[in-house]
Order: C-alpha cells, then sequence, then structure tokens
C-alpha cells in the first residue's frame, strides 16, 4: 500500500512480515546490505554508526557499473523499532543538498511483523521526483527483499 501526506511530501511502503519483530530488525540492520537496494544493483555500507547523529555512509552499485555514494546522518536509532536517515546533513554537520529524510520502523502485527519504510521530502518537486525515480517499484522490492530474508 503506498499513502502520502501533503504536509510531509511523503511516500511510504508498508507491508506484512511473516516473522517476529527481533527476527526483522535483526535482518534490517545486521544484513542491510542484502536488501537495502533492488536487486541487480547492490548497496555497501561503509559506516552506519547505530546512534541518533551517527555517521551513514553507503555506496549503491548498478549492474551497468553505476555508482552513487549516499552520504548522511543517522537521525534517530531506536534499537527494536526504527531508524532514520537523512542526506542533508554529511561529514561533520555540513549541510548537504537534501533529497529526502527516510524512515525505516517495524512493530508486532498479526503473528508477524509490520514493516514501514517512509521517504519525506522537503519539497513537492522532489517527491514527484522520486515517485518518477520508481520509489513504489524499488521501495517494495527491497521490502520483498527483506521479508523473504526474514521468513527463510
Amino acid at each position: 500500500m503506498t499513502t502520502e501526506q501533503e504536509s510531509h511530501h511523503e511516500l511510504s511502503i508498508t507491508r506484512h512480515i511473516a516473522a517476529p519483530p527481533d527476527k526483522v530488525w535483526n535482518m534490517m540492520t545486521d544484513h542491510i546490505e542484502q536488501w537495502w537496494c533492488p536487486k541487480p544493483w547492490r548497496a555497501e555500507f561503509e559506516t552506519l554508526e547505530r546512534r541518533a547523529g551517527g555517521v551513514s555512509n553507503c555506496t549503491m552499485y548498478g549492474p551497468d557499473g553505476e555508482v552513487h555514494p549516499h552520504p548522511g546522518l543517522v537521525l534517530a536509532w531506536e534499537e527494536g523499532r526504527r531508524f532514520a536517515l537523512t542526506d542533508a546533513i554529511v561529514g561533520d554537520l555540513e549541510p548537504a543538498g537534501p533529497f529526502m529524510l527516510g524512515i525505516w520502523e517495524i512493530e508486532a502485527d498479526n503473528g508477524g511483523t509490520r514493516y514501514t519504510a517512509t521517504a519525506r521530502h522537503w519539497t513537492k518537486e522532489a517527491e514527484a521526483q522520486h515517485r518518477e525515480m520508481g520509489f513504489e517499484e524499488g521501495w517494495k522490492a527491497c521490502a520483498d527483499q527483506l521479508a523473504t530474508l526474514c521468513e527463510n
């Protein structure tokens, strides 16, 4: 299901995962590179400091040699519940041209886990750009990859 929140220029994906929250959290955080971007792309986290204010440096690699670095900052890290990252701040609190604030959260749901991934954008133009880039298909694919890891 995809929803929008006009006030936050928000795009969101929600999925039920047939696994307990502790297992989903473990896969979300300890195996993040296995589900973070849709295959055949792959992600490498050079740094992911699990605390608010921590550094997040990820590079995504495409099947045709594409290389997309994604430096950022961890805004929130609530163990077992959610984490949030942004590209608006990089390095030693240096402002960057922001695209989004991402929030990944889980909660117990019907004997499994409700997973929600949300992208909030500074402008409606950035939200539209993300949608046109394939937000729904891409983030659904990531949710499916995470579910497969958790349910096996």
